[in-house]
């Protein structure tokens, strides 16, 4: 039997229970617990996070380098333009806007509490016909 049997990602932050519901609604996740000082919210693919009262947080500079990443979520979208939407909708704001280099389309963001995500598209699995 494992020693761990799960985890979760937590982040700091001065009001827990904003921060999850602005990734409640991004994740279309349900909250499965909540205290004074934190809450925990479950995406339907099994995606546990959590948000911990902090008054002292101070959010990550990235892409400046003076404590510019503390921690770095990645998302898979199917749509890019559209998951944007939502989360400039839901309170977020892009970081970076130009094209990314590499194998992958992905865009970077902040959360309202200022922690950096990105978005990367999910590459198809078959080739293009026609």
């Amino acid at each position: 039997m494992a020693l761990v049997v799960t985890g979760v990602v937590v982040l700091d932050c001065a009001e827990p229970e904003k921060l999850a519901t602005f990734y409640k609604e991004l994740l279309e996740a349900e909250e499965t617990d909540a205290t004074a000082n934190r809450v925990e919210i479950k995406s339907a693919d099994g995606l546990r996070m959590a948000f911990r009262r902090d008054v002292m947080a101070t959010p990550p500079s990235w892409p400046r380098p003076e404590n510019s990443l503390q921690a770095h979520l990645d998302f898979h979208v199917n749509d890019l333009d559209e998951a944007e939407r939502r989360v400039v909708g839901l309170g977020g704001r892009p970081l970076e806007t130009k094209d990314a280099s590499g194998p992958f389309e992905e865009r970077g963001y902040a959360d309202p509490a200022g922690h950096s995500f990105t978005l990367r598209l999910i590459a198809a699995t078959a080739p293009k016909q026609g």
